[in-house]
This record gives C-alpha cells, structure tokens and sequence, in this order.
C-alpha cells in the first residue's frame, strides 16, 4: 500500500502497526475519539457538547474527528476559520458548525449560504449584517465577550454598544443571535480566582445583552478543564477540544484518571543501527556525547514532521523496550541511544514515539520539549500521512477499507 504525504488513509483493521510499505505514520482511532466525547457529554449533562476541530482537527483529520464525534453524539462542531467550516460542509457534516476567528478576507456570504453560525468579536457585526442583507437570509451569529483572556470578543467597555447593534440587526431580520459565549484563560489549573472573576464578568454581559432585548439558547462558556473542573461554566453548552483528543488539560491528572484514551499513536520504523565508541558525538552542536560504546539508532522523523527540535531525552519506544533520544532533532531524523553496542534493535523495528500501547504519551514528549500535550498533537506535519484504524472495528475483527479523506487543501482521492 502506498500513501501520499499529506493526506489521510483509512487502512483495514487487522494491526495497529504500519502497512506494508508505509514508512510513518500518526495512526488515528475514531473509536477512542467517540469514547471520549460520550465521558464528556456524561461530565456536562444536560449541557449540549460542541467539538473543537480546528487546525485539522488538532492533527488528527478535522473529517475524521467531526464524523466520529457526530457519530457520538456531539451537538455542535467548532472550528477557527470559516474555510475550515466550509472544508466540514464540503465532506458531508452537517451538524452545527460555529467559526468564530475571521480577518478581513473571510467569507461571510459563503459561511450563511453553508448554514455555518458566526462568532462576532465587533467589527464582523455589520460585514455579516450586509452580507446577510445581500442575500435576503439571515445569519446566525455567536456573540463573544473578552472576559479577560485578551484575544478576540469584544471588550467590556464596547460590550453594551455591540449588543444593542445586533439588536437592531436582529429586528430587522439580517441575523439571529442564538449565542453569547466567552473563553477561559487559566481553567487548566482550578484553583486561580481568575476564572470566577471571569464568569462574574460573563454573567454580567447576559444580563447586558438581555436588557438590550438579547434571548438566547446558547450560553458557552467551558473549555475542556472547566467541563471537568467547573461545572458552574457549562451553563447551556462547553466547547471541547483536547480532552476529545484523549489528553488530558491538568498538570496534575493523566487522560487516563479523567477517562479518555489517546486517539493518536505515531509511529515508524528504525532507519539505521551501529555501534559507536564511548566519547561519540551525536548531531548537531555535539550536544550530547556518549560516555561508554553503545548503539544508535536512527528514526526517521524530524522537525519537518512536527516533531519538537527542542525534544531532550524524550521517551520512544522501540521493538517494545523504551530509550530516550539523544541529541538534537533534526529535519528528517533524530538519534536514539540503545545503551547496549550488541543491542538486538535491527532496522525495521517498530517504532512508537507516543501512544497506542506503549505507555509514552503526548505529554511526555511535551515535557521532553518544554511545552504541552496540545502542541505535540497538533504540530505534526503533512509529509506524516494520517491512517485511520477504528479500534472497535479491530475488536469485532473487521477489516475494510473505505475512501480516504484528504488533508486541508488536498485533493480528495482513494487509498
């Protein structure tokens, strides 16, 4: 089987390792994703659930991710960017979908034709009034308010002159407000009074907006710590990203203590084994030096495929035994040391940088690069294809291939 960088596979599900002449691959479950969007949905009942699958759905396949949390039973998908709504309605989705991170390019006229709700932060409200006007059919707007993030919503001060715009938009028949929704800024770690001075604040912009003759059904507010951690934000609707990528948000808890299950494993095989002599160098800057004779192994994947430059001493595992890497990582290959010259390692070995089963996570290669589980996932690259290996499939013993769903900005085609 040959696969094309780039673009995301749906292979027979009889092994959880690589087909045959697949060199890497981000091997990605739909089962795991449907689990964890059904332990949230039992977290937050009766709140509705809105999936996050912005950035290709966190690296996974923004496709893949909505049909599965669909299938789930999510309520609503999320994106960033109208053109990643647009890419959900190309494919056949058509739950719900909000995109509320616009520029002065964004299509507002393509987004209400496609049935795609629009976040307002302030300056959209009349470019999405008169796209609307334009064409005879209301859009479905989102109203944010920055409750102290300080990315996009509309500040505090402006807030009162926002809402008492879109009602006046609303009445005459251009758009309808369904929602008002914010974001949290430090929810991960659950004991910082910022986010109750933030709800306070979000509270206060309701009743604002219901003085302006605003009613909506949609309040939203919790990210994926706050589904877990602060059920006094679910109000209506929490808006889930991570967690449904079976990662955890906390510091201080694993996935596996919140219920999820990693729907991402990233795989490949040894490129090159060889002894060395004590006193070996490894890559560039000769960062790391071997202090006895040992073997190396090469693994070929690199910083052109999302795997962190920065990484130290990050975990992988190999033919079921877990190294650490050494060295820095290049472009296409990093090193990993064997700690034994007569090692039984060969080339071709299997290799798992994290998750399936071997017990390395996201978020260990997070703290091997100084940063989170959410990066890791996300940042590998297109020359690293996507394979989907629906777990339940492998257990009933199913095995069939489908059509593949292409990557953003690929053509659709067949594995």
């Amino acid at each position: 089987m040959s696969t094309s960088p780039g673009t995301q596979s749906r292979v027979p599900a009889s092994s959880r390792g690589l087909p045959e002449g697949c060199e890497r691959a981000a091997i990605i479950d739909p089962a795991a994703i449907r689990h964890n969007v059904e332990t949230i949905a039992s977290y937050v009942r009766p709140a509705k659930v809105m999936v996050a699958v912005k950035a290709d759905g966190y690296g996974h396949g923004a496709v893949t991710t909505a049909r599965a949390a669909v299938e789930a039973g999510a309520d609503w998908i999320g994106v960033a960017h109208v053109t990643e709504a647009i890419a959900l309605r190309d494919a056949g989705i058509e739950a719900p979908v909000l995109a509320w991170l616009h520029t002065a390019q964004t299509d507002f006229a393509e987004a209400i034709e496609r049935s795609v709700d629009v976040g307002i932060s302030g300056w959209e409200l009349d470019e999405v009034a008169a796209a609307a006007s334009s064409l005879q059919t209301p859009a479905n707007v989102h109203l944010k308010i920055d409750t102290g993030l300080g990315r996009n919503g509309c500040t505090v001060a402006d807030w009162p002159q926002l809402v008492a715009r879109a009602a006046e938009h609303q009445d005459r028949g251009l758009i309808s407000v369904v929602g008002i929704f914010t974001h949290l800024a430090v929810a991960d770690e659950p004991d910082r009074r910022e986010t109750d001075e933030q709800l306070e604040v979000y509270r206060e912009a309701l009743q604002v907006a219901e003085e302006a003759g605003l009613s909506v059904s949609l309040r939203h507010v919790a990210n994926t710590p706050a589904a877990f951690s602060r059920p006094d934000a679910h109000f209506d609707m929490v808006r889930v990203g991570v967690g449904v990528y079976g990662q955890s948000p906390f510091a201080d808890r694993t996935a596996e203590e919140l219920g999820l299950r990693p729907a991402m494993e990233l795989r490949t095989t040894v490129a090159n084994v060889k002894r060395v002599p004590a006193g070996q160098g490894i890559s560039y800057g000769l960062t790391h030096r071997v202090d006895r004779p040992t073997a190396l192994a090469l693994i070929p994947l690199g910083y052109g495929d999302g795997v962190p430059r920065i990484a130290v001493h990050a975990p992988v595992q190999i033919a079921g035994r877990v190294y650490q890497s050494a060295g820095r990582v290049a472009m296409d290959q990093f090193v990993v040391d064997l700690e034994d010259p007569d090692t039984p390692v060969q080339v071709g070995d299997d290799v798992v940088l994290f998750g399936g089963d071997s017990g390395i996570s996201a978020a260990d290669w997070g703290r091997a690069a100084q940063t989170i589980n959410y990066e890791i996932i996300t940042r590998i690259g297109g020359r690293v294809p996507r394979l989907v290996v629906d777990s339940a499939e492998l257990a009933a013993g199913h095995g069939s291939t489908s059509d593949a769903v292409s990557a953003p900005g690929a053509e659709e085609g067949r594995a």
